[in-house]
């Protein structure tokens, strides 16, 4: 036990407080006598926006060539290289043509012969005929010619089939691109065996423009035709995507193709758009190089024509907690008050508000750790008005 006794301790005890008491900053020691926090402040106000949705879309390309052997025959020559650009009619394979042209030859003799007959039987036909105004003439003979005749005239179609036949075999032998594009691996070698059967050689795809397809909400497309009736409906909307690294492509699209069912499985409507994609220079094999790329994985960003006013806030201003978005609106008693906000879509560093704020209102967007509901706060503007994209601490 202290021989001071427990009276003398409790004094000793109050003397380091009355001292820090004592030599506190003024700031501190208004703020412990209760005064409010100082905080920034912006007015909010509604401004033109440019509404934008987001979808995941996918690169197809317009046109798609598979090449397949049409006849079975060795292949000769590949004749385009791997990964280049290709223009319609150029050649990519080359088959054997000698058993076709062999075929070719004898089609060829097959049908004389039978021109060849014909013309008799129509001589035969022509005699016969003549010898009836005659008492030599027989009516047997004359159908026996006629029937003859027919006979070879028949026979004259199938040899000019057959011979059509051979010279299309021929032709496929010869397996060249029907569109302009860009030309894959080759699945087959020179000297193989192909036939129909065979597969896929190569693929041709092509390049520019490219389409994307994307799918979106029923409601959305509801909504967006009714808003859009008067400047032309979907089909005005402007598209943009971002690529898988980030970067949003430099060319703009259109909408050139809504689906006429809506899936059942998902409630939502397909769409495509169509996009310029131009050459952006070469690779070392001299092949050109293009961004978008059939298959590639897309963000789409739809965009309104028409822009709306919006209220728009820092985004660093909201904050959120359990029961979800909210800010401090400073009231005309200057206290605080919470106010659950809806957001939407955002603007750089800012985001519009589709509930909760109206024009003209203020809120804090500074020292949002100090403010607390139903509590006055020294308010004074923020720097960095609403058209300033300037962010400050607080929020999220």
């Amino acid at each position: 036990m202290s021989v001071f006794g427990k009276g003398h301790t409790a004094r000793a005890a109050r003397w380091p407080l009355l001292l820090a008491l004592l030599i506190a900053p003024p700031g501190l020691a208004a703020e412990t006598r209760g005064a409010p926090p100082a905080v920034g402040t912006l007015t909010v106000s509604a401004q033109e926006v440019t509404e934008t949705e987001k979808y995941i879309g996918r690169v197809q390309s317009v046109s798609r060539y598979s090449a397949v052997a049409r006849v079975t025959s060795f292949l000769n020559a590949v004749v385009f290289t791997e990964g280049q650009d290709v223009r319609k009619g150029d050649v990519l394979y080359r088959l054997e043509t000698a058993p076709f042209e062999a075929d070719l030859a004898s089609k060829k003799g097959a049908l004389a012969n039978i021109q060849a007959q014909l013309k008799l039987a129509d001589l035969n036909l022509a005699r016969s005929t003549s010898l009836m105004r005659s008492p030599a003439g027989l009516q047997q003979k004359v159908d026996e010619d006629q029937s003859q005749e027919g006979s070879l005239q028949g026979q004259l179609q199938g040899a000019q089939a057959d011979l059509r036949t051979a010279q299309i075999n021929l032709s496929y032998t010869t397996i060249a691109s029907p569109i302009d594009g860009k030309v894959g691996r080759t699945a087959i070698t020179a000297g193989n065996l192909v036939s129909p059967d065979t597969g896929v050689l190569t693929t041709v795809v092509s390049q520019d423009p490219m389409y994307v397809v994307f799918t979106i909400p029923t409601r959305t497309v509801i909504d967006l035709r009714h808003r859009l009736a008067s400047v032309g409906g979907i089909d005005s909307l402007k598209l943009r995507i971002v690529l898988p690294d980030g970067r949003t492509y430099a060319e703009a699209g259109r909408v050139d193709f809504t689906d006429n069912t809506i899936s059942s499985s998902t409630d939502s409507f397909t769409m495509r758009g169509v996009f310029a994609n131009p050459s952006r220079g070469q690779n070392k094999a001299g092949h050109a190089v293009r961004e978008l790329i059939d298959g590639e994985f897309v963000t789409v960003i739809v965009e309104n024509p028409e822009p709306v006013r919006l209220v728009t806030i820092p985004r660093a201003a909201v904050l959120t907690d359990q029961r979800g978005d909210y800010v401090y609106v400073v009231g005309a008693d200057g206290k605080a008050e919470r106010r659950n906000v809806g957001l939407g879509q955002p603007v750089g560093n800012r985001t519009t508000v589709t509930s909760g704020l109206k024009d003209g209102e203020t809120i804090v967007t500074d020292n949002l750790q100090r403010v607390r509901a139903g509590e006055p706060v020294a308010a004074s503007p923020a720097p960095g008005g609403p058209g300033q994209e300037g962010a400050h601490e607080g929020g999220r």
